[in-house]
């Protein structure tokens, strides 16, 4: 297969121009794989939280609300404290200094379909909760990429499923792989929400999303959900 006809495949996989493919493979034989790298990457988030907020919040939770879940314990927060933090990251907050124990979900099986042809054009993700260090330390949840064509799996343990271990993960997984075509999720909260879609949303023609499908959305990563 001739040059032009890789680079002509490679922009249909992509979604792109043919064009479009050989100024990346011009900026890459100028600069190096750095040319092609997020503008994002390496900055730190804007909107982190302090450290010290993050233990002042802690100690309040402890002394006043320690039999609350985290979404009781926000709203307290916000209507006595006059701290405004939302439910997740009061979650991992709490998770932190042993304030929250998480649930484990049951896991459904995902029903058999053709791999696809080629690395990256989709990528399994799923979190496995199970008791990894045999009654040594808490249950964790390994949160596992596969991809489909060629089966390489790669994964990091957290303490729990969410929106944090999602995006960190992913965002790991991209720094060594690079950005998948698609992303194979099954329909946990993170990945798929029930909710409406609000009036933003509505105005821009979207239906409702969560953060993890908006992240993928601004990194083109489309995001396909097991049919259960």
């Amino acid at each position: 297969m001739g040059k032009q006809m890789i680079q002509v495949k490679a922009s249909e996989l992509l979604g792109i121009t043919d064009r479009q493919v050989r100024n990346i493979i011009g900026r890459i034989r100028n600069n190096g794989d750095g040319a092609i790298a997020h503008r994002n990457r390496g900055r730190v988030a804007a909107n982190k939280m302090p450290a010290e907020l993050e233990a002042r919040i802690g100690g309040i939770v402890k002394r006043r609300y320690p039999d609350f879940g985290p979404k009781f314990a926000s709203e307290k927060l916000e209507e006595r404290e006059g701290i405004k933090v939302s439910k997740e990251k009061l979650r991992q907050i709490m998770i932190a200094k042993g304030l929250w124990r998480v649930r484990r979900r049951r896991k459904e099986v995902h029903q058999w379909r053709e791999r696809k042809a080629y690395y990256a054009m989709m990528v399994q993700m799923d979190g496995s909760h199970h008791d990894w260090l045999e009654g040594r330390g808490p249950e964790l949840v390994f949160m596992g990429y596969i991809d489909d064509a060629t089966n390489r799996v790669f994964g990091l343990f957290y303490d729990y499923e969410g929106v944090f271990p999602a995006m960190d993960s992913l965002e790991r997984y991209i720094s060594l792989y690079g950005l998948p075509r698609s992303l194979y999720l099954d329909k946990d909260s993170t990945y798929k929400t029930t909710r409406q879609p609000d009036t933003d949303e509505l105005l821009r023609g979207k239906v409702a999303e969560t953060q993890f499908e908006r992240a993928c959305g601004e990194l083109e990563i489309g995001v396909i959900h097991a049919k259960m």
